[in-house]
């Protein structure tokens, strides 16, 4: 199911600013400056170059220092991760830099909140997903989606000899999935001949230009930016407003059938639960973002994995064929799909569709 790789993403590595006393390797760097040097020419591969850092410290584990910028720990030691994760998940919230990054897109939202607001939207999302209703739900809409939308687009391109980008046919796949599990409604991303909606557009341009602020070598520079309203800060709140209103829209016309809807998707049940509009805009955007980037990613990269492995690809194909030969619709279940499941964890244990986590220590914990 599409949301066994939504929700059971993996980490790569977690970043954090904090006290902690991990024996740590640091970067090259020159005095007072630090390595702010070699962090603007890494500036738009920093995973890369963190990975290459990782794996020349012996404790998986390194310190970045650039000036004007809080000391940053980012470690990929599976004791560290799961200590700050789960050992002592209390003392290590978010820190505020990062929810600064995407405030202003994520808002209130479960991905960029602690405390009281992370567990309540937690313990809500994690009761709807377990639901039968909700399981049967997300059930029905994808094999509505693969058996009447995407088959249709991959038949056409092969009858017709035609070169499709998966990446973008995954990524409107699961848009339009993610759209009627969360809001009940289907923009029909996956009819290629139409030119792609606002919306999507908006969430595309929002996220790139929220990462922007990221990599800028001192958060005052996109701060000064958003104050003057300039440049990609401008945009930035143009586009917010724009997928804010379009939502709000959406969440006031669910207000006025509540009572008589019995549909299942995510917008009617937060509805129901009673949370605040605020909050249940900004769950839904949360949504959507997730669903939207980590299902492609993940599935892309399985799938560029197996293109070079034949064998492999065609015991993943067997086993698919198996599974669904006497079967009227397609088998969802990836409990039943052992080796398809196995390829699928390994190809996201090696390229994680999440590939980090922003912490802070609240207060010092002991190495």
């Amino acid at each position: 199911m599409i949301f066994s790789l939504l929700l059971s993403v993996t980490l790569g590595f977690l970043l954090f600013s904090s006290s902690l006393k991990f024996k740590k390797f640091t970067p090259p760097s020159c005095p007072t400056i630090g390595c702010l040097i070699s962090f603007y020419n890494n500036r738009y591969r920093l995973l890369d170059w963190y990975t290459q850092l990782l794996s020349e410290s012996k404790t998986q584990t390194i310190v970045v220092k650039t000036f004007g910028a809080p000391r940053t720990v980012v470690t990929a030691n599976p004791n560290n991760v799961e200590y700050i994760l789960k050992t002592n998940f209390e003392n290590f919230p978010k820190e505020k830099p990062f929810t600064d990054l995407l405030g202003d897109f994520l808002g209130v939202g479960i991905f960029n909140v602690d405390g009281e607001k992370w567990s309540l939207q937690r313990k809500l999302a994690s009761h709807e997903f377990s639901a039968k209703s909700l399981r049967e739900f997300v059930v029905k809409i994808l094999e509505d989606e693969v058996e009447n939308r995407l088959f249709l687009v991959l038949e056409n391109a092969a009858e017709n000899n035609i070169i499709l980008d998966m990446q973008e046919v995954l990524r409107r796949f699961a848009f339009d999935t993610i759209c009627e599990v969360s809001l009940g409604t289907n923009p029909s991303c996956l009819d290629l001949s139409s030119s792609v909606l606002p919306l999507v557009e908006a969430f595309d341009d929002a996220s790139k230009f929220s990462a922007m602020r990221g990599v800028e070598l001192v958060s005052a520079v996109w701060k000064c930016k958003r104050a003057v309203n300039l440049g990609s800060e401008k945009k930035l709140k143009e586009l917010v407003n724009f997928i804010h209103s379009s939502v709000n829209e959406i969440i006031q016309a669910k207000k006025r059938k509540l009572e008589k809807d019995g549909a299942n998707d995510l917008l009617l049940k937060f509805l129901g639960a009673g949370l605040d509009d605020e909050m249940v805009r900004d769950m839904v955007i949360s949504f959507l973002m997730a669903g939207r980037d980590t299902t492609p990613a993940a599935l892309m990269l399985l799938f560029w994995l197996l293109s070079s492995q034949p064998d492999i690809e065609k015991q993943v194909v067997d086993e698919a064929f198996s599974i669904n030969s006497s079967e009227k619709s397609l088998n969802y279940d990836l409990k039943e799909m052992k080796y398809i499941k196995a390829c699928l964890c390994e190809s996201m244990r090696l390229y994680p569709p999440v590939v980090g986590d922003s912490k802070h220590a609240a207060k010092e914990t002991p190495s």
